[in-house]
């Protein structure tokens, strides 16, 4: 059973920046559990209503906190996290992303013992996920979850029954996934299409990618890297048609399909273009 639910505390959100709770919270409120917001752990009080649990194992999820060796040492089977990547790849704040933003071809689900490093700790089991190339950080999000959660459940009985044996993580092939900055969704027409078409699914849902046209922010959702040469300069719209907005890069041809002016609707490349002045020959960036 569930002895209580760890969460950060409630924080200022949308426009009006309202204090809101989190997800977390809300779905733990309407199952009748007890909910903590410490703001840290690091002290004693801090970690009371942790204490008066006696939990027998913490399960640690985008806890964003970092746990000291107390708090790691209180459950009695210790403390177990699950991660978005095949560790030791990806350790860190944004396994997701970075995944998407290095091609890598295959991700998945690490469910792990915690130690006090960072994302350093021997692996209970994992479960891998074939990388769909057009696929966003969005989608990649909600399919890890659904590949996650049943492999929890596999992990905290083979912890129950004495059955698990956790290994230690490869000393090869240790990349970090550090936090993604809004300043990274600026788009680069320099790069290839191949690169920006990968930051446009690896910034989908946030920041979003974005460029300029004609000093007005435009924001990308969806987009595809095409074969094409020429000598325009990158970040010169090329064509305009069924292929989308299709925009000069460093190599090849980026095809705009889903975009966003600042305040409008979200639209696709051909509707945007009937409402828009977008024509061959402008520049973006």
């Amino acid at each position: 059973m569930l002895a209580g639910v760890l969460t950060q505390p409630d924080r200022p959100k949308g426009r009006g920046r309202h204090t809101a709770a989190s997800p977390v919270k809300r779905a733990a409120q309407a199952l009748g559990l007890s909910v903590s917001q410490p703001r840290s752990l690091a002290r004693e009080e801090d970690r009371a209503d942790l204490e008066s649990w006696h939990p027998d194992v913490l399960v640690v999820v985008a806890y964003g906190l970092i746990l000291p060796p107390a708090a790691l040492g209180l459950p009695r089977l210790g403390c177990i996290n699950i991660h978005a990547s095949l560790l030791p790849r990806w350790r860190g704040a944004a396994p997701i992303q970075r995944a998407i933003l290095a091609g890598d071809v295959e991700s998945g689900v690490t469910i792990m013992s915690m130690d006090a490093g960072l994302d350093t700790g021997p692996i209970l089991l994992q479960r891998k996920l074939a990388l769909d190339p057009r696929m966003t950080s969005g989608a990649l999000h909600d399919r890890l979850a659904q590949l996650g959660a049943p492999a929890l459940l596999e992990a905290l009985e083979a912890l129950e029954t004495g059955s698990a044996r956790p290994q230690p993580q490869p000393a090869t092939g240790v990349t970090y996934a550090a936090k993604i900055e809004k300043s990274e969704a600026v788009i680069d027409w320099r790069l290839s299409a191949v690169e920006i078409e990968r930051r446009v699914r690896a910034f989908n849902p946030w920041p979003v990618a974005e460029t300029r046209a004609g000093g007005e922010q435009l924001r990308i959702f969806s987009a595809g890297a095409i074969a094409s040469s020429g000598s325009e300069p990158p970040g010169t719209v090329v064509a305009l048609g069924q292929d989308g907005i299709v925009v000069r890069c460093g190599q090849g041809a980026l095809a705009i399909t889903e975009l966003q002016r600042a305040g409008r609707k979200r639209l696709a490349a051909r509707d945007f273009l009937n409402a828009g002045d977008l024509a061959p020959g402008g520049l973006l960036g």
